[in-house]
């Protein structure tokens, strides 16, 4: 394979199907999200054979149990991609929105109207579900996209791909509108970051190596975050039964995700009654738990807890645990360790909750809430394409209106400027 040439006709056809794409009916783009969805589902057996062909590589590639969940694809995680693209039909279509409109004392009309970003190049790791997500979400918001998966995930991203594409010229859309890299070869990254003439946005989703990697090398902006470390504070006015179930919910309902957290705060005047029944109950589901001097002298099997702790990601059964004095220093600790991705507070005093709200800088921020709803699909975006901690110019899960910019239409009667 000439690397150069593919990557080149990667990019052009990708241009070429995006100008195309951003004047598309919006019911044939919602044609091909049923039909793609449909297929999904009525070709399930299909893509499960392919996904064991990757899960029998996995210990080749030695992947942790976590990455190895974040690859496997169920009967179950088939049909919930399949009814992502189903609720993204029923989203608004964002393309040609009018999102203001003035008229000028001159008489002119000045519309400031959504338009797509035009072709997106997206580089993901071990979630082969993310592929149906991402070409899912482009094509609503009239953007062509280029997928490019981990070589862990090659056998089921190629049926996936294949599935997607071919349900295109279906709904009248350009065949290159979805793209996958089907080389495993890591210069082709490179490759594409480079060709910022056809390629608009890089979104990474995966590792911190990754996500760096592609911050450092992309000749085109970037939309990221790098880790998620995210924190859960249960204040001394918090439900402790409530703080209990959303903490374990939080840490342990899927671990190897980003919004999963990592570290636990507990205000003093609680700890002596909370701690022992959060290390009873993270205990029963295999938690390792690294603490304070406080955390270990209430938990006896937590380990001492460093900064490297508190600042990891761990994407395991690992949290980091500190008692503190209240809400203030549960902030300091979290703008010291934390990596602006998702926060909670359970508190049943307001007063608390809108001051942790008010002074967390993170893209999210709960209140009595699992961290685990910072995602795309529970805040009713249909799917997501990723989780931003960047400010500019998209935050927290990124979506259809994430994917848009806009441009000025204006209108006039003759005027010119005196």
């Amino acid at each position: 394979m000439d690397l150069d040439s593919y990557c080149n006709d990667l990019a052009r056809q990708a241009r070429e199907a995006s100008r195309k794409l951003a004047t598309a009916l919006g019911k044939n783009k919602n044609r091909w999200l049923e039909l793609a969805a449909d297929a999904l589902e009525s070709h399930a057996a299909e893509i499960q054979e392919a996904n064991a062909k990757d899960l029998a590589d996995a210990s080749r590639y030695g992947l942790a149990p976590a990455a190895i969940d974040r690859l496997t694809l169920t009967p179950a995680r088939i049909k919930a991609a399949a009814n992502g693209l189903r609720e993204i039909v029923a989203l608004p279509d964002p393309i040609g929105r009018v999102l203001s409109s003035v008229v000028r004392p001159n008489g002119l009309r000045i519309d400031k109207v959504g338009v797509p970003l035009g072709v997106v190049f997206f580089i993901y790791e071990s979630r082969p579900n993310v592929t149906v997500d991402a070409a899912g979400l482009c094509v609503k918001s009239g953007n062509a996209i280029i997928l490019r998966g981990g070589k862990e995930a090659i056998h089921s991203n190629l049926c996936l791909h294949r599935i997607l594409q071919d349900c295109l010229a279906k709904a009248d859309l350009p065949p290159h509108a979805v793209q996958l890299v089907s080389t495993t070869d890591r210069e082709a990254v490179g490759k594409l970051l480079g060709m910022n003439r056809h390629i608009d946005l890089a979104i990474p989703r995966g590792g911190e190596s990754l996500i760096r990697r592609v911050a450092e090398e992309a000749t085109m902006p970037v939309l990221k975050h790098y880790m998620g470390n995210c924190h859960v504070y249960v204040d001394q006015a918090a439900n402790l039964d409530m703080a209990l179930k959303i903490l374990v919910n939080s840490k342990t309902h899927r671990t190897g995700v980003c919004n999963a957290a990592e570290s636990l705060l507990v205000h003093q005047a609680v700890a002596k009654t909370f701690l022992p029944r959060a290390g009873e109950s993270l205990g029963a589901k295999g938690v390792e738990i690294r603490g304070c001097s406080v955390t270990r002298s209430l938990i006896p099997q937590a380990k001492p807890a460093t900064d490297d702790d508190y600042a990891a990601e761990f994407l395991d059964l690992i949290i980091s645990c500190k008692v503190v004095a209240g809400v203030e220093e549960a902030i300091d600790h979290i703008a010291r360790f934390g990596s602006q991705h998702t926060e909670a507070i359970i508190t049943d005093h307001l007063p608390t909750a809108e001051r942790f709200q008010a002074a967390v800088d993170s893209s999210a921020v709960m209140v009595n809430a699992s961290t685990r709803f910072n995602d795309g699909f529970e805040f009713g975006l249909g799917a997501e394409i990723g989780i931003s901690t960047d400010k500019f110019h998209a935050r927290g899960p990124c979506g259809l209106e994430e994917l848009c910019s806009y441009k000025y239409l204006v209108h006039g009667q003759g005027q010119i400027r005196e």
